[in-house]
């Protein structure tokens, strides 16, 4: 008897040492809680899971020794490129991972487990390092590239979302993950806080930055019932810094929008709370006011 093909999708993450667990039915959202803690390998569990309804699949990347780099699709044709990405042939994830490497004078590291997404975009699996746990991130290594490792989770092959599916593009062995790509205290690719010189931030524009990484991160990696709430508090922050300048107040809005998508946020949803937080956080600043 042939299995479901969610099953079979399941069963063959689980054969390749990805711990898996249910999401709900054409959804990226888990169908669990504690997933992370749920997630399996065993054949048995995942026969029982998977027969009682027809759940997506999701990967728990700490579990499974993934750090998996999500590279992004625009939403919509009028998203505004950031200026450091405005070079020509830069239009989506794909392009901007491509150019860090350019940039960097190295090879494309794109010969890996790679997934297509729902929305013709790219997850790069590669092998965890040892050492400090590799954080998840919402566009700190450039535009619409995220990463997700312990504490995160992706959309596995198979899975079916909004009617389109997630389909594996080129089935090699997880590569190591690139340095360039490493994000710890001493990489360059993360926002270091900024230093402060007699009781003042000596950056201000650096501190905004790092900030506004942080609220994406915090976001992207909230559970469900308190995803709404953290968006809306995000941008409740942040629109301090939009205030005084030192963020704008698109770049705020793509990298927040971003963050919800990754959490499993509607986008018209997200849109919403974060134009409504954004707009009480710069009613209740005295820049905003004085603006």
């Amino acid at each position: 008897m042939t299995a479901h093909p969610l099953l079979a999708a399941a069963l063959d993450a689980a054969e390749r040492g990805w711990h898996v667990f249910p999401l709900a039915p054409n959804t990226k959202r888990p169908a669990v809680t504690a997933w992370e803690q749920r997630a399996t390998t065993d054949p048995v569990r995942i026969r029982r899971c998977w027969g009682a309804g027809p759940y997506n699949v999701g990967i728990a990347c700490g579990p499974s020794g993934l750090v998996v780099v999500d590279l992004d699709t625009p939403k919509s044709p009028s998203v505004r490129r950031p200026a450091e990405w405005t070079e020509p042939g830069i239009t989506d994830g794909t392009d901007v991972f491509a150019e860090l490497f350019h940039r960097a004078g190295q090879p494309v590291p794109d010969q890996t487990f790679r997934v297509r997404t729902c929305r013709d975009g790219r997850h790069l699996y590669y092998a965890a390092p040892g050492g400090p746990v590799q954080p998840n991130t919402v566009g700190r290594l450039g535009w619409l590239i995220d990463s997700r490792s312990a504490g995160g989770y992706v959309v596995a092959a198979g899975s079916v979302v909004d009617g389109a599916a997630y389909r594996v593009e080129l089935d090699l062995p997880p590569l190591p993950l690139p340095a360039l790509l490493l994000i710890s205290e001493k990489s360059t690719t993360a926002r270091p806080a900024p230093a402060r010189t007699s009781g003042r931030i000596s950056d201000p524009v650096a501190w905004a930055n790092a900030a506004l990484d942080r609220e994406c991160d915090k976001v992207a990696t909230t559970g469900e019932g308190r995803r709404n709430r953290a968006l809306v508090g995000a941008a409740r922050s942040l629109a301090r810094m939009v205030a005084t300048r030192h963020l704008t107040r698109t770049v705020v809005e793509d990298r927040l929008t971003a963050a919800a998508d990754a959490a499993g946020l509607g986008h018209a949803e997200a849109a919403r709370t974060i134009r409504s937080g954004l707009d009480w956080g710069l009613a209740n600043t005295t820049a905003g006011r004085a603006a």
